[in-house]
C-alpha cells in the first residue's frame, strides 16, 4: 500500500474538502491510504502527488468522480436507528396528512420528503415502506414525490436499481418487510416495482446551491453533517432551512445536535426521538 506523507495528505485533503465538502484532518492517514492506494497504483502513481497532479489534469473530471466514490463512507441500513421511522408514522405523516389533505376528496394529498444524503437509497426506501404500509389503499389519493440525493455516483447507481445482497438486505430489515417488499434476484434481493416507482434519485453535492428542488415537507439529513467543518454545517443547515417548508420536519442523526449550528431551527421531542422545525 502507498503511504502518504504529511505534505500530500495536507494537498489532497483540502481538495477533497473542496470538491465534496468532507473534511479529513491529519489523523485520517489511513483512510487516504487504504481508499485511494488502489487508484494511484493503478495509475501507475508513485505516490500521492502524482495522483493529485493526474486528478486535476483530468478535464473530464473521471477521476474526480472516481476519488469521491472512494472517500464517501457509504454506511447505511434500512430502518436504521429505527426511531425516526416510528417518528414519521406515528406523529410526522399523520400530523402532515391532516394538515395537507385538501377538501375536496377528487384533489390529491400532495407530500414531498427528501433524504438528502441517501447513499445507496436503504434510507429512501424505507421511508418509502413506511408510507405505503402507513397509507394501505388509500395511497393512491395522494401525489407522493420521495427525491434521494448523494455525492457519489456508485451510491446513486446502486440505489436506483434497488438490488442488495444478503448482507445488506440483513442490516436492519425485518423479515415480514423483507418477504412483503422485496423479491429473490440471483442470490440477492431487488425491491419490488411499486415501491421503486415511488422514489428518485439523483446526484447532488450539499455544498452546493438546491437549484430546482423546491420545498419539502420532510428533510432527512443524517450522518452526513458530521464529517462537514463546523462553517460548512452552519452554511448546509441554513440552505435546508430555506428548503423545508414553514410546517415541516428535519430529521437528522441521533448523535447530532443543531445547537449553536442554526437558530432557524428549533428542537422538539416525541417520545424518544428528536425532530427539528423552523421557528415561527
Amino acid at each position: 500500500m502507498l503511504k502518504i506523507t504529511a505534505e500530500e495528505l495536507k494537498i489532497i485533503a483540502q481538495y477533497i474538502h473542496d470538491i465534496s465538502g468532507i473534511y479529513l484532518d491529519q489523523s485520517k492517514s489511513y483512510l487516504f491510504e487504504t481508499r485511494l492506494s488502489p487508484i494511484a497504483e493503478e495509475l501507475g502513481c508513485i505516490n500521492y502527488r502524482q495522483l493529485y497532479d493526474k486528478i486535476k489534469r483530468d478535464a473530464g473530471k473521471i477521476l474526480e468522480r472516481r476519488v469521491i466514490d472512494a472517500i464517501s463512507t457509504n454506511e447505511t441500513l434500512f430502518f436504521r436507528d429505527n426511531s425516526p421511522f416510528e417518528l414519521l408514522r406515528h406523529k410526522i405523516l399523520p400530523e402532515l396528512i391532516d394538515a395537507r389533505t385538501p377538501a375536496s376528496p377528487r384533489i390529491k394529498t400532495h407530500l414531498k420528503i427528501w433524504s438528502s444524503a441517501s447513499s445507496t437509497g436503504q434510507e429512501l426506501y424505507s421511508i418509502a415502506m413506511t408510507l405505503r404500509e402507513l397509507l394501505g389503499t388509500q395511497i393512491d389519493n395522494f401525489n407522493l414525490k420521495l427525491l434521494g440525493t448523494d455525492i457519489s455516483d456508485n451510491a446513486i447507481q446502486q440505489a436506483s436499481y434497488g438490488k442488495y445482497n444478503k448482507f445488506e438486505i440483513e442490516r436492519g430489515l425485518p423479515k415480514q418487510t423483507l418477504q412483503k417488499h422485496f423479491t429473490l434476484f440471483g442470490d440477492s434481493w431487488k425491491i419490488k416495482d411499486e415501491i421503486r416507482a415511488m422514489v428518485n434519485f439523483r446526484k447532488l453535492n450539499l455544498m452546493l446551491p438546491f437549484t430546482g428542488l423546491g420545498k419539502f415537507d420532510i428533510i432527512f439529513c443524517r450522518n452526513v453533517a458530521i464529517y462537514f467543518t463546523l462553517q460548512d454545517r452552519k452554511k448546509l443547515f441554513n440552505k435546508l432551512a430555506g428548503s423545508l417548508a414553514d410546517d415541516g420536519y428535519l430529521i437528522i442523526g441521533s448523535t447530532e445536535s443543531l445547537t449553536g449550528i442554526c437558530p432557524l431551527f428549533v428542537p422538539k421531542r416525541h417520545l424518544r426521538a428528536i425532530f427539528y422545525q423552523k421557528k415561527n
